[in-house]
C-alpha cells in the first residue's frame, strides 16, 4: 500500500510541475548560491535589520552571512536588493490534507486514497509557496501524511517540511469519532486511534510512534467542526492524559493537544502535555498552569475567525451543531488571544489551515497583531519561537551560518505592516528555490 502511495504522490508532483533538479546533484551540492538582500531580518526575536548583506549558501545550508553584495565569478546569484528578506515561515498546526468546505462530508465517501494524495500534494505546494518552509501537521491519514513528508524530504514533491503526527487520538464518542452517517459506514470511517481507558490510550501512543508519528496530537477537549453536540469541554479523562503524556515522552516524542474549554485546558496542562491548540477558554489557573509547566499554546486565530465567518453565512454548509458551536467559540479566539499575549504565555504561530484555505495561512499575523502583538512578536512566534516549539533551533528559525537556507523575500517591510507577509514573492528551502 505505501509503495502504490509514494507512487501516486510521485505522480500528482509531476503534474503539479515539481520536476527533478536539471543539474546532476553532486554538482548541485557543490555550487554555491549568492542571495544579495537588500534589507534582512535574521533573527526576528532579535528584531534587528541589517542592510546590504549576502547570504552564502550551499548544499542546502548557509554558509556564511557577508557584508556587501559579493559573488564569485560564474557564480548563481539571487537578486533580492530590492526586497526585505527574514527566516522560512513555521506554521505549528495545519492539516495539509484537508480543507474543509461544503463537500467535505461526501469527499469522505466518495473520494479515494490517491485522490487524498492529489490533495496533499497541490496543498502543499500551496502552503510552501506562501513562505511557510516547516510545517507541524497535526491530524491527517497515516499512510499519506507519512508519504508526503518523506517525498517532499527526497526532493520527490516540492512542500514544506513536514513534522507529522498522522491520526490525532481521540476518545470514543469525542472529537474524533464520526457523526452523521450509517452505523455500517461510521465503522469504516473510523481513526484507528479512538482510545477509552488509559492502557488503550497508552496503546495507541505507541502504535502512532511505530507507524512513523514524529509528535502525538490528541483531541482532548470537544471540537467546533465535530458533527457531535457533546460540547467543547474536557472528554478524555484525566488518567488517560497522564497514559498518553507518558507513553510519548517515554518515546521522545512531545504532545500537542487541542483544547477549547478550560477545564480541558487544565486537565491536559496537568497531565504535562507540550502544547494547547486553540485554547478558547482558558482562564487564571491556565495561565498559572502554562508558566509552571513551561508549555505552549498555539492559538490558532484564523480558526476562530474562518468558522465564525462562515457560520454567520445565510446558506452555510455547517449543520446545527457545527454552526452553534461555531458562533460561539469562534469569535471569543480573538479575545482569548490578546488575554494570551497580555499574560507572557510562550507562544507559537499556527493556523489550523484545513479550516481555512491552504496558501492563505499568512492571515493569521494580523490576526495575532489585532490581539496585542507587535508585528515583530508575531514574526518571531512563526520563525525563531516556532523553531524552539518544534524543537528544531539547530536546523530553522533564524538565517545564520550552519542552519538551513530557508527565506523568504517581500517588498515591503512586515515589521511596520505585518500584512507584506500575505504577498510573499520569492521563497528558498533548503537551498532550492521554489518560488520567485
Amino acid at each position: 500500500m505505501k509503495n502504490n502511495m509514494l507512487n501516486a504522490i510521485m505522480a500528482s508532483a509531476a503534474l503539479l510541475g515539481a520536476a527533478a533538479l536539471s543539474v546532476p546533484a553532486a554538482a548541485a551540492d557543490l555550487a554555491k548560491t549568492y542571495v544579495q538582500v537588500g534589507r534582512l531580518l535574521a533573527d526576528p526575536a532579535a528584531g534587528k535589520v541589517e542592510t546590504e548583506k549576502t547570504l552564502v549558501v550551499q548544499n542546502g545550508r548557509i554558509l556564511a552571512v557577508r557584508d556587501g553584495y559579493i559573488a564569485e565569478p560564474g557564480a548563481k546569484v539571487v537578486d533580492l536588493k530590492a526586497s526585505f528578506v527574514l527566516p522560512g515561515l513555521i506554521d505549528s498546526h495545519v492539516h495539509i490534507c484537508d480543507q474543509s468546505g461544503p463537500s467535505q462530508r461526501l469527499d469522505a465517501v466518495t473520494k479515494s486514497l490517491g485522490d487524498v494524495v492529489i490533495d496533499c500534494t497541490l496543498y502543499a505546494r500551496r502552503t510552501v509557496e506562501a513562505g511557510f518552509t516547516t510545517v507541524a501537521d497535526v491530524g491527517d491519514p497515516n499512510v499519506a501524511i507519512f508519504a508526503l513528508r518523506d517525498a517532499v524530504k527526497a526532493g520527490k514533491v516540492v512542500g514544506p517540511r513536514i513534522i507529522a503526527a498522522g491520526y490525532a487520538l481521540s476518545p470514543h464518542g469525542g472529537h474524533g469519532d464520526v457523526y452523521g452517517y450509517s452505523p455500517e459506514v461510521e465503522k469504516v470511517l473510523e481513526d484507528p486511534t479512538l482510545c477509552s481507558g488509559a492502557d488503550e490510550c497508552r496503546r495507541a501512543v505507541r502504535m502512532q510512534i511505530h507507524a512513523g508519528a514524529d509528535l502525538i496530537k490528541i483531541l482532548a477537549t470537544g471540537g467546533v467542526l465535530d458533527g457531535g453536540a457533546t460540547g467543547l469541554e474536557q472528554q478524555f479523562s484525566d488518567e488517560e492524559l497522564a497514559a498518553i503524556v507518558q507513553a510519548a515522552h517515554s518515546m521522545g516524542r512531545m504532545v500537542k493537544a487541542h483544547a477549547h474549554g478550560a477545564a480541558g485546558v487544565n486537565a491536559a496542562l496537568r497531565a504535562g502535555i507540550d502544547s494547547i491548540e486553540h485554547g478558547t477558554y482558558l482562564n487564571d489557573d491556565s495561565i498559572r498552569l502554562f508558566k509552571e509547566k513551561g508549555a505552549w499554546l498555539v492559538p490558532t486565530l484564523l480558526a476562530g475567525d474562518t468558522v465564525s465567518r462562515e457560520a454567520a453565512k445565510p446558506d452555510t454548509w455547517m449543520s446545527p451543531p457545527v454552526k452553534a458551536k461555531a458562533l460561539t467559540a469562534g469569535p471569543l479566539m480573538q479575545a482569548m488571544g490578546k488575554r494570551a499575549h497580555d499574560a507572557g504565555i510562550k507562544v507559537a504561530f499556527g493556523t489550523d489551515t484545513g479550516v481555512s484555505r491552504h496558501g492563505d495561512n499568512a492571515r493569521e499575523f494580523a490576526l495575532m497583531v489585532k490581539a496585542g502583538w507587535t508585528p515583530q512578536e508575531a514574526i518571531a512566534a512563526a520563525t525563531t519561537r516556532g523553531a524552539e516549539h518544534l524543537r528544531l533551533s539547530a536546523e530553522i528559525g533564524t538565517l545564520v551560518p550552519g542552519k538551513a537556507a530557508d527565506l523568504i523575500a517581500v517588498a515591503g517591510d512586515p515589521l511596520k505592516d505585518v500584512t507584506e507577509l500575505e504577498r510573499v514573492k520569492f521563497v528558498m528551502k533548503g537551498g532550492q528555490v521554489v518560488k520567485e
